[in-house]
């Protein structure tokens, strides 16, 4: 039987329950309308920890005006059930007079890491992310909470907050969960129209392209390496595929974000993350690519 809480009182105090039993609680956050993504995050948690606390709240701080916060998915039913059959005991879905009460002001700066990609297309965005994801970990007070790769920038910046704020939780790393044709697995996607849907999986081709350019360069051929052009290529691959317009796709350092501009910076990386953002008809679809120049993913998934 998966229990309902609307209040920080009630999920603070069944929380001091739990841990008074000896219990290890883990963590997912979440804006609701469950995928299969969202599933394996729970899964997982419920494998790991002794207890698992699911959240669904749209937040409100971390949309810009003109974006999609009003006709954002929403589903309760839908996703209490799909939380009861993954095993979810917890959920706790707070309205937003309840996480912002009258007279709330203080907001986190998300800080460099939130400057490029995303962070530069929706101001702000980052800031509401650390702010809300804070607040849920004082409420939750969770030993391990679990992020899924496909929002990487967000997952980076969320490790950093915790590390320089220094919260007593530890972030999980889960990896993309996709579609069968590819498609990062989003709540957004029901916004696409059938054949909008059809032409989405090329956000995916084109990174792997890209990541495959990169990987082919490697070692002596660096030096003959042109990351704009290849970056171009790849978001001409896009436009005929049925995109309407690339918000970004650029090569960065996995570590720092740092955006590589050159094939001497690229050689340099640990780790290279290739970043997505891209519009299908009015709809904004991210996506990504973490790699080690060997060929092995920098990674490690625990």
């Amino acid at each position: 039987m998966i229990k309902i809480i609307t209040t920080i009182h009630e999920a603070v105090e069944t929380i001091n329950h739990i841990k008074k039993l000896g219990l290890s609680v883990g963590f997912v956050p979440t804006m609701g309308y469950f995928h299969d993504g969202h599933i394996e995050l729970m899964k997982r948690s419920i494998k790991e920890c002794g207890e698992t606390f699911v959240s669904i709240f749209v937040n409100p701080i971390q949309f810009s005006p003109g974006e999609d916060l009003a006709r954002y998915p929403r589903d309760l039913e839908r996703d209490t059930a799909m939380a009861a059959s993954a095993g979810v005991k917890y959920l706790f879905c707070p309205e937003v007079s309840e996480m912002y009460p009258e007279g709330f002001q203080t907001r986190i700066s998300a800080g460099p890491l939130a400057s490029n990609f995303c962070g530069a297309s929706r101001p702000g965005h980052f800031d509401g992310v650390c702010t809300v994801v804070a607040k849920l970990f004082n409420i939750i007070t969770p030993d391990r909470a679990y992020f899924g790769m496909k929002d990487y920038q967000q997952l980076v910046v969320i490790e950093k907050m915790a590390e320089d704020l220094n919260m007593k939780v530890k972030i999980i790393r889960c990896e993309t969960v996709r579609e069968k044709d590819g498609l990062a697995m989003s709540s957004r996607n029901s916004y696409l129209s059938p054949e909008e849907r059809k032409a989405a999986p090329a956000l995916k081709s084109a990174i792997e392209k890209l990541k495959e350019e990169i990987i082919a360069a490697g070692g002596s051929k660096f030096k003959d390496f042109n990351i704009e052009k290849a970056v171009e290529r790849q978001k001409a691959f896009l436009t005929a595929g049925g995109f309407k317009g690339v918000d970004y796709l650029k090569v960065a350092s996995a570590d720092t974000l740092k955006e590589a501009k050159n094939a001497g910076e690229l050689s340099s990386m640990a780790g290279v993350f290739i970043a997505a953002a891209a519009f299908i008809g009015k709809t904004r679809l991210i996506d990504n690519a973490v790699f080690g120049l060997d060929k092995k993913t920098v990674n490690a998934h625990e």
